[in-house]
């Protein structure tokens, strides 16, 4: 899985940095983005078994039945290479903004 990560992808690594279940996860990650992205259940847990596949993350099951994910080593580094990708990404943009004076003299 070496391509970049989707932002479902993304956001599902980043609440994976402490153990959580699925529903956690869903709503930290709605906490994360301050409601601006919200994943369902179906999306979320098609992720899940691809990262888990892909030993991205790990899965245990607790006495309870609940499953637990953790964000591996492999899961970390894939999340710092794609944070380095999406900060390349925003100081392109930023650039060719400015280059361009921005959005604001457009709307004017």
């Amino acid at each position: 899985m070496d391509e970049s990560l989707t932002d479902s992808t993304y956001l599902i690594l980043l609440a994976l940095l402490q153990p959580k279940h699925g529903y956690v996860i869903m709503k930290q990650i709605n906490e994360m983005s301050q409601g601006t992205y919200e994943i369902g259940p179906a999306t979320m847990y098609t992720i899940l078994k691809k990262l888990t596949k892909n030993e991205m993350i790990s899965l245990e099951e607790t006495t309870d039945r609940k499953k637990i994910y953790q964000i591996t080593a492999k899961g970390k580094m894939a999340l710092e290479k794609d944070i380095q990708r999406r900060k390349h990404f925003f100081e392109i943009g930023e650039q060719i903004l400015d280059e361009f004076g921005g959005l604001a003299d457009e709307q004017t």
